[in-house]
């Protein structure tokens, strides 16, 4: 029913890798795949702890990543985890109940860390850069029909903002859903 595609490098500190696979190992009918672009840490064996569906690449781009992810996906629905960000059992539920009815979409994004900029920074995201846009960055966990990232020659190859560039090409084809369902994700790079 659904295919999930996680993009790691070097993930087992942050714990948010943990969490999500041990938060989705007991859905039914869900694919998990972690493409590991060369992990020297301990992202490897905590994938095969939670009977993660791994692909092993020297692929260093998250874009490569996610592209090799799409072409293992058995099933016609993907979503594109980031592996900083976790989304709620009901949100995953809600994704596969409506799985006939949506092109592509994302989840509403919310960093893990209270902060004035933070809280604006997401409503940014959510409303006018994707709402109005139709613009949403990895970290609101992006799905889409597997045959329409096909279509558009799934993720473009880039070293940054390749999820800017992805969400350009899918509107151009059809028109993008944003579930109210959070995708809560790390505000590591903001907080130190």
């Amino acid at each position: 029913m659904l295919s999930i595609i996680i993009p790691t490098l070097n993930e087992s500190k942050s714990g948010y890798l943990q969490e999500i696979l041990k938060r989705y190992s007991d859905f039914e009918d869900c694919q998990i795949i972690c493409v590991d672009g060369g992990s020297t840490d301990n992202t490897i064996s905590l994938i095969k702890q939670f009977n993660g569906e791994l692909v092993q690449t020297n692929i260093r781009s998250r874009a490569g990543r996610l592209n090799a992810g799409i072409k293992a996906a058995k099933h016609e629905l993907v979503l594109l985890n980031h592996p900083r960000s976790i989304l709620q059992r009901d949100a995953i539920e809600q994704l596969m109940r409506k799985r006939d009815d949506i092109q592509w979409g994302a989840f509403t994004h919310q960093f893990d860390h209270k902060h004035p900029l933070l809280t604006f920074t997401s409503w940014y995201s959510n409303h006018i850069r994707g709402d109005w846009r139709q613009i949403y960055y990895l970290d609101h966990c992006l799905f889409a029909q597997k045959s329409l990232l096909q279509k558009i020659g799934l993720v473009p190859d880039r070293e940054i903002f390749e999820d800017t560039d992805l969400c350009l090409r899918l509107k151009q084809h059809a028109k993008a859903i944003r579930f109210s369902h959070t995708s809560r994700t790390s505000a590591i790079r903001f907080v130190t």
